[in-house]
């Protein structure tokens, strides 16, 4: 009977194609859904990542500070010997480093003006840069020393074309304001909320102005083969630069009841704290974009409510469907019961018929939402996208944790075996000889 009882449900379930159809295509569709958002959310946080870390030159980043004797802050690596000797001593491998620098600076153009983060690179020689931002105007070729590259929303409202002449206002590292001019070589492509914000400078150009040394600059950032690794080559740097007796800030840092994130939680920290001499910070890509992470969570909450709602109307469907069922089969119940068809049998037959149901609507939805997938990702939205950041490479791109499909394939089969069981315990509790007298 153990291998009967689940035929016989099968059996039942072709016999009533339509009705079997509508309710395996609600379930289908409420886990097409609710994975499309899962797989969005697990793309997610790696895209912007990795489109952060183009953007900022890297995954890893080492910042060095100096306090003045009156307490001003200076954010400055005067020697990067000490780091590099660090990243050779733990056997860590990075596909290249990139040095930056950056200014907060006020934009000036025939009577307009802009506040506008300048950053610092070597424009000459950074290709992954090249390869990210795409130029609305302009080119690669016009790149000189005192070279700028803005934003077309940034140029658009100082109405400047490639090949003006634009002064910056800012202050120099140890606090007095100075001036700069730039020829606007080339207008990108605003490729995202940030990007939009991002303007390009040569980093020895900038250097000099905000009064660093040959040599000097701000943050080191190390691009890696693979994202995953940030979090390992981070650890093992820091513990190889603290090993060589470098001052080095807590990564751990946190601030109990603030909504801060641990990121910014790090950073005020180390505002806080005071020291001598040259201090470093050891950084990831996915510490800066840690906010992200939080509407990750929050996706997938929504997605697990959408789930939860979509199939409580479900159970509702299925609750009325098999108490229906429960009547048209009156007599076919008290028949089994009649030829020895124990209580519990009755009740197991019913549930099978709602545990394949489930089975196959959520493998449906599962197969359904990969094609959906699929079919989404072969769309070329281009890089010049506003949703750029949470794109790869101008596409969309989805990742569906596997142990979070089987979580709601379980949760599904649960709910349904529920919706099912009270119509099945009414069935099994039939008196043979009521239910064969019964008429439908």
């Amino acid at each position: 009977m153990k291998y009967i009882i689940p035929r016989i449900a099968l059996r039942n379930l072709s016999r009533q194609k339509k009705r079997s159809f509508l309710l395996g295509g609600a379930i289908a569709f409420g886990i097409m859904i609710v994975t499309l958002i899962n797989g969005f959310a697990g793309a997610f946080i790696e895209n912007v990542s990795e489109n952060f870390a183009y953007l900022m030159a890297g995954h890893v980043f080492v910042q060095g500070a100096e306090k003045t004797p009156s307490g001003k802050r200076l954010s400055v690596i005067r020697d990067d010997s000490i780091i590099f000797s660090a990243v050779r001593d733990s056997g860590l491998s990075y596909e290249f480093a990139t040095k930056t620098s950056e200014v907060s600076a006020s934009l000036f153009f025939e009577g307009k003006t802009i506040r506008q983060n300048l950053t610092g690179l070597d424009l000459a020689t950074n290709l992954f840069l090249r390869e990210r931002v795409v130029l609305r105007q302009g080119s690669w070729d016009a790149i000189g020393p005192d070279s700028i590259i803005l934003s077309e929303k940034i140029a658009s409202r100082l109405n400047v074309l490639p090949g003006d002449r634009i002064t910056a206002s800012f202050q120099t590292l140890t606090g007095q304001n100075n001036i700069a001019d730039f020829t606007l070589a080339a207008i990108s492509v605003d490729s995202s909320i940030i990007g939009s914000v991002m303007s390009y400078v040569d980093l020895a150009y900038i250097n000099e102005a905000i009064g660093l040394k040959s040599g000097e600059y701000m943050a080191l950032g190390f691009m890696l083969n693979d994202l995953k690794a940030a979090e390992a080559f981070a650890s093992r740097l820091y513990t190889s630069m603290a090993g060589m007796g470098i001052q080095l800030f807590d990564r751990s840092a946190n601030e109990e009841g603030s909504a801060a994130t641990p990121f910014q939680a790090m950073i005020r920290t180390q505002r806080s704290e005071d020291w001598q001499g040259s201090r470093y910070s050891v950084y990831t890509i996915d510490d800066i974009v840690s906010q992200a992470k939080q509407i990750v969570v929050a996706l997938d909450g929504a997605s697990l409510i959408i789930l939860l709602v979509l199939f409580a109307i479900v159970m509702i469907g299925i609750n009325n469907t098999f108490r229906m069922v429960m009547y048209e089969r009156i007599k076919e119940i008290g028949t089994m019961r009649a030829v020895g068809v124990q209580r519990k049998e009755i009740r197991s037959l019913f549930l099978n018929e709602a545990l394949f149901l489930a089975l196959g609507g959520a493998v449906a939805g599962l197969v359904l939402a990969l094609i959906a997938m699929s079919i989404l990702s072969l769309i070329d939205f281009g890089m010049n996208t506003p949703a750029f950041m949470i794109m790869k490479n101008g596409h969309l791109s989805f990742f569906v944790p596997p142990l979070r499909a089987v979580f709601n394939v379980v949760i599904i089969a649960a709910l349904t075996l529920l919706a099912a069981y009270f119509p099945a315990k009414a069935a099994a509790k039939m008196e043979p000889a009521v239910a064969l007298r019964t008429a439908k």
